[in-house]
């Protein structure tokens, strides 16, 4: 565990009456997360951003939203209480506070609002049934797949761009450092994109080096979607596509002829149980030669630099349990280090923070 959060984790942080409010806060949670979300929608944070200092009455909110005076008062007064607005009290004017700048301009903020309440929210409600039973029982909300990976391809439209929008969010910021890793420091030429998704990551592997030849591999209705998503863009002919169902234990790394330089996971390992991950590394070290290195790009949640990162990655881990598959999460260092030696690899260099605090694992064969 870094030292940062070393610090808050294991000595009590907060006065009896702050831990109190945080208690309650925590009851009252979905009325929180909900009354938020909606002074984002209907665009009473965006006036009080755009009003400065001089603020709004409730009656001019209400006139200009359209909404009724309840209406307004109701999602103003929850707003008070929960810190996104202040009042002044001798004339009812209301401005927005940093907590309300945060929720209506961070781009992080807004990414987990549409992720927790487009994908999350109603499949949440079934979190105790998924961690007892350890399946996703969350995800019959959207359709019968054991996985929410077999359905991506089905799900409603906002709900895959919110899902999409999450995924690229956190991956996206750290490509430019990554790539500058994988080829500028290795001298990458070939590589395995395991769980390569929409391929965009492919599509910046040869973007950034002409000679560059991707193969991504993943379930064969991500592939379909991988190869409409490339096709007619520059270096498209590069990169082909493996259809693969990488949690059958008996489905084997395509062997490349002439060997491979590296083997490519990013965001891909959180996607499964400990038990799977030694899998597919022990399957991937097969198609490893000596040379060959596989690089895991995550976010392991005790290598964040700040509390809030740590608290975005393991209520994430929420997410794979009642709606993703069941049996995953986002892991620590000591977890994926254990998978990484029990599939027969070492550990040849690390990275930490590289975009929204992600870490590169550089492993090899043993």
């Amino acid at each position: 565990m870094f030292p940062e959060l070393k610090k808050i984790y294991t000595k009590e942080q907060l006065s009896a009456v702050e831990a109190q409010r945080r208690a309650e806060f925590i009851a009252w949670g979905p009325a929180v997360f909900q009354s938020q979300r909606l002074m984002i929608k209907l665009g009473l944070f965006d006036m009080l951003r755009d009003c400065g200092e001089e603020g709004l009455t409730r009656a001019e909110i209400a006139e200009r939203t359209g909404l009724s005076d309840y209406a307004a008062k109701c999602l103003l007064e929850a707003s008070l209480c929960i810190g996104s607005v202040l009042v002044d009290a001798d004339n009812g004017r209301y401005t927005l506070s940093k907590t309300g700048w945060f929720l209506l301009n961070d781009p992080a903020t807004r990414v987990n609002i549409d992720f927790n309440h487009d994908v999350n929210y109603e499949g949440w409600f079934h979190l105790e049934e998924a961690l007892l039973e350890g399946r996703p029982a969350g995800l019959r909300h959207f359709g019968p797949w054991p996985t929410v990976y077999e359905g991506l391809s089905q799900l409603p439209e906002q709900v895959q761009k919110s899902w999409f929008g999450f995924d690229h969010f956190y991956s996206d910021s750290s490509f430019p450092e990554a790539l500058d890793i994988v080829f500028g420091k290795y001298g990458v030429k070939s590589l395995y994109d395991v769980g390569g998704n929409t391929g965009k990551w492919a599509l910046r592997c040869v973007e950034y080096d002409k000679e560059v030849e991707v193969t991504v591999l993943d379930l064969p209705q991500q592939i379909e979607m991988m190869r409409e998503n490339t096709k007619g863009k520059p270096g498209a002919e590069r990169i082909k596509g493996y259809g693969i169902n990488l949690l059958d234990a008996a489905a084997a790394f395509p062997k490349r002829e002439g060997g491979l330089d590296a083997i490519w996971m990013s965001q891909f390992l959180d996607c499964f149980s400990m038990d799977e991950i030694t899998s597919i590394l022990s399957r991937a070290r097969e198609a490893m030669t000596a040379d060959t290195r596989l690089f895991i790009m995550e976010t392991l949640w005790d290598r964040q630099r700040f509390d809030t990162a740590a608290f975005c990655l393991t209520m994430t881990s929420l997410y794979f349990t009642a709606i993703a598959n069941g049996n995953s999460k986002m892991y620590n260092m000591e977890d994926m280090l254990q998978c990484v030696n029990d599939a027969g690899l070492r550990l040849e260099n690390v990275y930490d923070g590289l975009g929204q605090g992600h870490s590169i694992l550089v492993t090899r064969k043993v």
